[in-house]
């Protein structure tokens, strides 16, 4: 059974008969390893370099580290999670242009070399605390249109900041090996990589002046990774980008992608726990209902994309309500704050107290936002790889229970996937 073939609203709908979970997410790993192919389908040549930002989920991380690809790191939490996993620390970058001191100091422990920086404070931070680092110099070159912007944060400006730092680099003996940029998570402008590599090309011609033999080219992040989305014409403007500008040099690129690779992967259901119905006085003064479902997570969960990013999501019903009208509808979380709004409008058929929502693409910018606000406890994560896929892994410590074709990633807790496995007998 390929993981295309695999049912994740028939899991979800046998899952809810068979445990007493509230909440809970579905992680397919299948989807992140055809990610993996897919990445290497279309950007042969360019390493990967997952960013941990985007989700540090430990499972998702087991499954990104035994495929060999490299880590985004920024911070000494995030770095000390993925050396727990046994990769090289040359696999590592850090990408975080100012570093905690402290944090700067375990990288120099754990010979994690290979950062970021972009302005002269950190120039002078690092020549004291870690001398001997392999140093990227970070760029500013923004999407006209991305969800989240970099710029007003990160990166010098590649023609008036750029020569400076290098020049002051240089003065300070320290070993500047690479350029980098970001052109915004969630990128909706794929020209502006070719216009980052371009920039990059300047720059790394003004090192070559200074005697910087600059061996690195990390192209970001901001790739998308929701169902139905693809990187082919990211993939085709920036292999033609490379051509135009670095073809003539030996220079190895790498990228930093997070939500292409996990954004897919991860599907979450939410069970109603409470609701009311309003009457709602519209502009030309009728009266309309108005339902308000509340659902056990929200924006200071799994859904903080919804209010740190003014992400929009879409509820898909779990049964089907045929018989019932559609009715104006807002969905809700559970704190006690009144902008834990999930959904502010949308039709909804009538549903009832104990009814369940799935929320797609999940998997991104979510699960390392989650807070414990009001007390409200994260969702449960289940697992699934296709056995094919999984025998296809290597090198990989994930304890698994194969059950009839589909694999299940068991975490240690044997006894709460007893219902999941009786249920895969049932529909396979």
């Amino acid at each position: 059974m390929s993981s295309k073939s695999f049912d994740i609203l028939k899991t979800i709908k046998h899952l809810t008969k068979s445990t007493d979970d509230a909440f809970y997410c579905i992680c397919n790993l299948s989807d992140i390893y055809e990610k993996y192919k897919m990445w290497t389908s279309v950007f042969p040549d360019i390493k990967p370099y997952y960013a941990v930002k985007c989700n540090d989920d430990l499972t998702a991380l087991k499954l990104l580290a035994s495929l060999g690809i490299g880590f985004d790191c920024a911070s000494k939490l995030e770095i000390k999670k993925i050396l727990s996993l046994n990769v090289d620390p040359n696999k590592i970058i850090y990408a975080n242009p100012n570093k905690f001191i402290a944090d700067l100091q375990y990288a120099v422990n754990e010979e994690v070399s290979l950062m970021t920086f972009d302005n002269e404070c950190e120039l002078y931070k690092i020549q004291k605390i870690y001398p001997r680092a392999r140093l990227v110099l970070r760029i500013k070159s923004e999407a006209i249109r991305a969800n989240y912007p970099m710029g007003n944060k990160f990166g010098c400006d590649p023609i008036e900041e750029a020569p400076q730092l290098l020049k002051l680099a240089k003065a300070l003996n320290l070993n500047v090996i690479g350029i980098s940029f970001h052109v915004g998570s969630g990128c909706q402008e794929p020209a502006a990589y070719g216009r980052a590599i371009a920039n990059a090309r300047k720059v790394y011609d003004y090192a070559q002046t200074l005697g910087y033999n600059l061996s690195i080219l990390d192209i970001g992040g901001g790739y998308p990774g929701a169902t139905g989305t693809s990187i082919v014409e990211i993939a085709d403007i920036v292999k033609r980008a490379l051509n135009a500008y670095f073809k003539d040099v030996d220079i190895q690129v790498i990228a930093e992608p997070g939500t292409f690779f996990v954004q897919s992967a991860y599907t979450l259901a939410c069970n109603i726990y409470a609701l009311k119905t309003l009457t709602r006085k519209e502009i030309d003064g009728t009266k309309v209902p108005h339902r308000m479902y509340f659902i056990n997570d929200g924006i200071f969960g799994s859904f903080n994309c919804v209010m740190s990013y003014q992400e929009e999501v879409y509820p898909i019903t779990l049964d089907e309500y045929p018989h019932s009208k559609q009715v104006s509808s807002s969905i809700w979380g559970p704190t006690c704050d009144g902008l834990d709004r999930v959904v502010k409008e949308i039709s909804l058929p009538e549903m009832a107290i104990g009814d369940w929502f799935v929320f797609e693409n999940m998997g991104a910018y979510t699960i390392p936002l989650i807070t414990s606000f009001n007390g409200f406890s994260k969702p449960k994560i289940y697992y699934v790889i296709d056995q094919n896929i999984r025998s296809s892994v290597k090198n990989s410590d994930l304890s698994i229970i194969n059950v009839c074709g589909i694999e299940i990633i068991n975490e240690g807790d044997t006894s709460a996937l007893r219902g999941f496995l009786k249920l895969y007998h049932s529909i396979i």
